[in-house]
């Protein structure tokens, strides 16, 4: 029997579909092969749910690196393990941890797959196999979207890797407009195609994570793209139907969102479960119990992990969050205890998981699209539309949770009220994955960022660099340029 092996070679890791070799030519009962697997209802939702689970294979760690650690807001705890410094410091190289994009492109061959099989699939009922397709083109459009922003061109790829005889096994990096693109006809798909506007699990994807999704690209393409009012219109029409959602609403106390992964504040959130997946980027943020002299401060009020403490708040971040000693987001952020004859320890406060008979399990949820954030992305829509009342009518809907005070804003300029929706997205989503992003749509990354001072003109010093193994399993591969 001919071996099988079914090889995705663009990432540079090698996935073994199927493989046999037996001379007595004999079919081995656990092939699974395209015919054999796209065959019933079962089989797509299986499949979808191997996509979800990649999916967040793909952002357990990254998501957070991507996102926030560029931007001078993390340090190192006390525990010198993974080398963060290249990210912190922003000089990146091509080995850096953040780099490798193979787990995105296994996630896509998964939606690929899906979008390729399920239709041609019968589905008891319609809506089911609505809610399939949408998902994975939500999935799609995301990967891409990060993909876009962090390497910017990239290759774009839709068909899905199934024999190591294609044509395409070595696809090249195509124009970043490509794959911004993609990324709009895969949310466009899954607007149309999510069968109602419930939020369902708030863990796999929904109309209106879509409608985030494309509200997020809007803003993107609108004040890093230039793409003007036109972009921030199509922004607001999506946001607009978010907010006019009854399922969503902001949580009564800040503190309720980091202590449980369900609240109907929550839009999207990638899963993590004790006994399925654990751990990710907040297995760093926690304190190393053998440094705690008395052990009775354990989770009272210490909050301890499960390996050395790589991670904490810089002290210029610290110095930010602490300046509004009001705000009731702190205690949730960023916490510090100062034990007698010992040292200061420090800890953020965020995805803490649960800590069972003396064990930290790290499941909590990463919170990617929260119902504040549909407030303060409206905010950010207005005032660049040059509705500055009502962009600070919004904001006022998050201070009042985090001061406890009406109006605590007032209006001003248009650039006065865009530093408030900055300060408020960097306070409200501090190491939430956002602010580096944030940093970078408000034209305020090169100011803000210490290690990006007098870096403007830099080659794609925003970008990262593509990791080398990439590049040595795949020849149309070529690297960022200026790294």
């Amino acid at each position: 029997m001919k071996a099988i092996n079914n090889i995705f070679i663009l990432t540079g890791v090698i996935f073994l579909m199927s493989s046999c070799e037996n001379a007595l030519n004999v079919e081995p009962k656990s092939v699974i092969t395209a015919a054999s697997m796209w065959q019933s209802e079962g089989d797509a939702v299986a499949a979808l749910n191997g996509a979800l689970s990649q999916f967040r294979v793909a952002f357990a760690n990254d998501y957070i690196h991507w996102g926030e650690y560029r931007t001078g807001h993390f340090a190192e705890a006390t525990g010198s393990g993974p080398n963060f410094q290249d990210m912190w410091t922003n000089t990146l190289d091509a080995q850096d941890a953040g780099t490798n994009w193979a787990a995105m492109y296994r996630a896509i061959n998964d939606c690929n797959l899906i979008l390729k099989y399920t239709p041609d699939i019968s589905f008891s009922n319609q809506k089911t196999k609505d809610f399939t397709l949408a998902t994975a083109h939500y999935l799609r459009g995301f990967l891409y979207f990060y993909i876009a922003r962090v390497w910017g061109d990239a290759p774009v790829l839709t068909t899905g890797f199934e024999s190591d005889t294609q044509d395409d096994l070595y696809p090249s990096r195509a124009p970043v407009e490509e794959v911004f693109n993609q990324v709009k006809a895969d949310f466009e798909a899954a607007i149309a195609l999510f069968p109602d506007s419930s939020p369902g699990t708030r863990k796999s994807g929904s109309r209106a994570a879509a409608l985030m999704l494309k509200t997020d690209y809007y803003l993107w393409m609108a004040k890093v793209r230039n793409g003007g009012s036109a972009a921030l219109n199509e922004a607001k029409s999506a946001i607009d139907q978010v907010l006019a959602s009854t399922s969503y609403q902001l949580a009564g106390n800040f503190s309720d969102l980091f202590e449980s992964d369900e609240n109907n504040e929550f839009i999207f959130s990638i899963n993590f479960a004790r006994n399925e997946f654990e751990g990710g980027f907040a297995a760093d943020w926690l304190v190393a119990v053998q440094y705690l002299n008395n052990k009775g401060l354990v989770e009272n009020p210490v909050r301890v992990g499960s390996h050395q403490q790589w991670t904490t708040i810089s002290n210029p971040f610290e110095d930010f969050l602490f300046a509004r000693p009001t705000d009731t987001r702190l205690a949730s952020t960023f916490q510090i205890y100062n034990e007698e004859g010992n040292q200061r320890f420090e800890w953020i406060n965020k995805f803490p998981g649960e800590w069972v008979d003396g064990t930290r399990f790290f499941t909590s949820d990463i919170k990617v699209y929260r119902f504040a954030e549909a407030i303060l992305f409206k905010a950010e829509i207005e005032n660049a539309l040059g509705n500055s009342a009502a962009a600070i009518a919004e904001v006022n809907k998050i201070a009042k949770r985090a001061y406890n005070v009406d109006n605590y804003y007032m209006v001003g300029s248009k650039e006065a009220v865009d530093a408030i929706i900055l300060d408020e997205r960097l306070r409200e989503f501090a190491a939430e994955g956002k602010a580096w992003w944030d940093l970078i749509r408000f034209g305020k990354v090169f100011e803000m960022v210490p290690s990006l001072a007098g870096k403007e003109n830099k080659q794609n010093i925003l970008l990262w660099p593509v990791n080398i193994s990439s590049i040595n399993s795949n020849p149309a591969i070529i690297q960022t340029p200026g790294y």
